[in-house]
């Protein structure tokens, strides 16, 4: 897959303060594809979770909902809700430039969607989106990157950010610690089978970033993405109780998951 990727992913980006301008002649979908085999290499079971996350905003929401795609990366979560729902819209919120470099260039010319560069660890990081509310707020695999303390405080805004009745769905890590001897167990099961998926081609992690540097449009807002997060950010993984609970003290009527597997859960908080 590095040799296939690297040959189709070409062209230029050049930056202007913190917007990145897109090279015309990079094949955004090859790397939106690429992406999406490397996080499976860690979640097998990725795309089922977003079925059942759709599943809830259908339910909530109907089929053209308001979306706050948060903490959006390559916009993974957005290209599913439009390929489901058409008339659904879509604001995608990140820090990291190359991911947000990959999402802007893949939804260009979609007035469906639209992104916004901000940090969720600001306290008015919301003054930047384009509405007040949203009938969804969605995440995956991205809040483990905060500690409690802040996850808290953007658990209290994102109450603010959701209209009565709709819905926050986060689908990440959550340990629960009570449980020591089958958490040994699947993660050594787990990483078992990553290593044969190693050994048989996959990109991990660290992959996937080298290939990024030596792409000519990636190659800067790769370097000011190690800036800001460094090799990888140290923070939390508390259990879904946890996440529930913290949901319901800052705002939110009701949350619980709606899905798991030995490793994630997706939540549901409503509002």
């Amino acid at each position: 897959m590095a040799g296939r990727t690297s040959r189709v992913l070409r062209g230029c980006g050049r930056g202007r303060g913190n917007v990145t301008t897109i090279g015309t002649g990079t094949d955004w979908a090859a790397w939106q594809e690429s992406w999406d085999r490397q996080q499976e290499w860690y979640m097998p079971d990725r795309e089922e979770r977003f079925r059942v996350m759709l599943d809830m905003v259908e339910a909530f929401a109907g089929t053209a909902p308001r979306v706050l795609d948060l903490a959006c990366g390559t916009g993974t979560i957005t290209a599913r809700l439009l390929a489901r729902f058409p008339e659904a819209t879509s604001t995608g919120v990140d820090l990291d430039p190359a991911l947000l470099a990959i999402a802007r260039g893949t939804f260009a010319g979609d007035d469906r969607v639209g992104f916004v560069e901000a940090d969720l660890k600001d306290a008015d990081w919301t003054a930047a989106l384009p509405y007040d509310s949203y009938d969804a707020v969605l995440t995956a695999t991205a809040l483990h990157w905060l500690h409690t303390g802040p996850l808290t405080a953007l658990y209290g805004q994102l109450a603010g950010l959701v209209r009565e009745g709709g819905v926050f769905m986060n689908a990440d890590h959550m340990t629960d610690e009570s449980t020591p001897r089958i958490n040994a167990a699947e993660r050594a099961q787990r990483h078992a089978q990553m290593d044969r998926a190693k050994r048989a081609g996959a990109l991990d992690w660290a992959d996937w970033w080298q290939l990024a540097a030596q792409d000519p449009a990636l190659a800067a807002p790769t370097a000011r993405r190690f800036e800001i997060y460094g090799e990888h950010a140290d923070g939390d993984t508390p259990s879904a109780t946890w996440h529930a609970s913290t949901l319901r003290d800052q705002g939110f009527a009701e949350a619980r998951a709606v899905w798991c597997s030995p490793s994630d859960t997706l939540l549901l908080a409503l509002r």
